[in-house]
């Protein structure tokens, strides 16, 4: 049963009722009655067999941003209201912050709201006095009625407030959708020869500039999942399977007390970047609280392998590690690839729902660890061109030599994308020739005292880089602060010499001189000591905190 509209004639209820049904052919009723007396106006039957069996979703997201109020109604003895706003769009509901003591508020705060008719519908917007201890005071109201806007613009409304005194600004942007759709496996369109085909013509390469945003479709089949978690006192579960990509989730229906559920349900998503990754994510049902999570993966749908019928690992929330149980899903991604290269140099499409970030020791060490090995590969490269530079080995250092002379005389600006595009071919082939040297990093398992001390030396490593680097910038601030006058004036002469230089000789022969000091450094005195002329010379430049404590930074000079 639906809400009542009061002392209404052309009622809008904006509400969604969801039915279970044991056959589709069973007729569906759809009734009208008047409340008072129950007197019934129209009843209209229909088979369920002629209704579109795709459950149809959101068809746009409808984004408010509340700007501010202007003039409110002043609700409090000392002449001011705390102000909040709340919205409503069917049985979607948000609540602004408050804020107190203004009759102007500025919040600059942002809903979105799931469009589900295709002509539009009505947003309910209230505005309240917040009152501790007691009913918060009515101000006044509004409504914005989606219809009368277009889609794919922001507009600016400054609505006045119906039962009081003020204006309201927002911004309203809808944002057309693609469709996405659920249906059993009876009704599967890549499996109708036609219907593949007619898909596969509109995502050919002679319709590629037409509705870029439109990149292709993928279907999902969830077939079943076997040997899930137990996650009720009973030993069983109530699992229902979530399927995401970008902003678009749908989800199955939910097996009652089964560890091997069977959904064979198909999803379809309209696909807007080819970079997307899909999620599948399953939870056990509880009528009382929050679901609980089962296991999850994710497939980047540029590893997906059309058509072919796959178990996939649960895993647990931050994909880190396997659970307990599998998934059997089918996947299909038809997509036109100038479409997909286009859309690659645009912004990605920014998720609306994501998870609160926690602290997670784990999470900092690993993600440590990330970024030391990028360090390492710069420092190990460093490395092996200055073993080039001290003539570690005569033969490649001469090698080094030739090439760098050969590359600086004849350089030209296109060699850069060159170099990089060998490099791309070069590890083409080595991956396709089986020689590919990656390995994957083994997840050890550690003591507590283990991982105490690997946490311990993250702490030291980060304090120590933040140390590094704080200091460098402020070496560099206080060079032209003129906190040391001797060191200022020194940069002064370098700078100068250096923009002498750098105008009448051509910088592809300072570059080659350079290089021939560098490479024949060695050569000249076998015991000089390589160094790094402007980090010595920033090392005697004080940090801030050196300042801070003259006679520390007296001990050091």
């Amino acid at each position: 049963r639906s809400k009542t509209i009061h002392k209404n004639l052309n009622p809008v209820w904006d509400e969604r009722i969801c039915l279970l049904v044991e056959t589709l052919r069973d007729p569906l009723y759809v009734k009208v009655q008047f409340c008072t007396f129950a007197c019934f106006l129209q009843c209209q039957s229909m088979r369920l067999s002629d209704v579109h069996r795709k459950s149809q979703l959101w068809r746009g997201i409808v984004s408010i941003s509340l700007i501010e109020g202007r003039s409110l109604q002043p609700m409090d003895a000392n002449g001011l209201s705390d102000p909040y706003v709340k919205f409503r769009m069917g049985h979607q509901k948000y609540k602004s912050k408050t804020i107190p003591k203004t009759l102007n508020p500025q919040w600059r705060e942002q809903f979105d709201f799931h469009l589900y008719e295709e002509q539009g519908g009505f947003v309910d917007i209230t505005v309240w006095d917040k009152d501790t201890g007691k009913k918060d005071d009515y101000i006044g109201r509004c409504t914005v009625d989606l219809s009368l806007l277009s889609r794919e613009h922001t507009h600016k409304l400054e609505l006045p407030l119906e039962d009081g005194k003020g204006v309201l600004v927002l911004l309203v942007t809808l944002t057309a959708s693609a469709a996405v759709s659920i249906s059993d496996l009876s009704v599967n369109m890549l499996d109708n020869p036609q219907e593949r085909h007619h898909i596969m013509q509109r995502y050919s390469l002679w319709r590629s500039f037409h509705n870029l945003k439109d990149v292709g479709v993928v279907q999902v089949k969830v077939i079943r999942a076997e040997g899930l978690m137990a996650a009720d006192v009973t030993g069983k579960s109530d699992p229902f399977c979530v399927v995401e990509l970008s902003n678009d989730r749908l989800q199955t229906h939910t097996v009652y007390k089964n560890l091997n559920p069977e959904w064979n349900k198909v999803f379809t998503f309209n696909v807007k970047d080819i970079h997307s990754v899909l999620e599948v994510t399953v939870y056990d049902e509880d009528r009382d609280r929050s679901a609980d999570f089962l296991g999850k993966v994710a497939i980047p749908l540029l590893n997906i392998q059309n058509g072919e019928r796959k178990a996939y690992a649960l895993k647990s929330k931050e994909l880190t590690g396997p659970t307990k149980g599998v998934i059997f899903l089918e996947i299909d991604v038809i997509f036109n690839a100038v479409k997909a290269g286009l859309n690659t140099l645009t912004p990605p499409e920014q998720k609306y729902i994501e998870e609160e970030q926690r602290v997670s020791k784990q999470l900092l060490l690993h993600n440590f660890n990330r970024v030391r090995r990028c360090i390492m590969f710069l420092i190990n490269t460093g490395c092996y061109i200055n073993s080039c530079f001290e003539w570690d080995s005569p033969q490649r250092s001469i090698c080094a030599f030739v090439m760098f002379v050969i590359v600086v005389w004849n350089f030209e600006l296109y060699m850069v994308p060159l170099a990089l595009l060998l490099l791309l071919a070069w590890n083409y082939i080595l991956i396709a020739s089986g020689k590919d040297t990656r390995q994957e990093m083994d997840s050890e398992k550690k003591g507590f005292m283990n991982k105490l001390y690997a946490i311990q030396d993250v702490c030291i490593s980060v304090q120590n880089a933040l140390d590094e680097v704080a200091s460098y910038g402020e070496r560099i601030k206080n060079t032209f602060n003129w906190t040391v006058p001797f060191l200022s004036w020194l940069a002064i002469v370098a700078l100068g010499s250096a923009t002498v230089i750098i105008y009448f000789i051509p910088l592809r022969l300072i570059v080659l001189a350079w290089g021939v000091n560098k490479f024949t450094k060695k050569l000249r005195d076998p015991y000089t000591i390589d160094n790094n002329e402007l980090l010595d010379f920033l090392s005697r430049v004080p940090s801030d905190v050196l300042i801070q404590f003259p006679l520390t930074w007296l001990e050091l000079c």
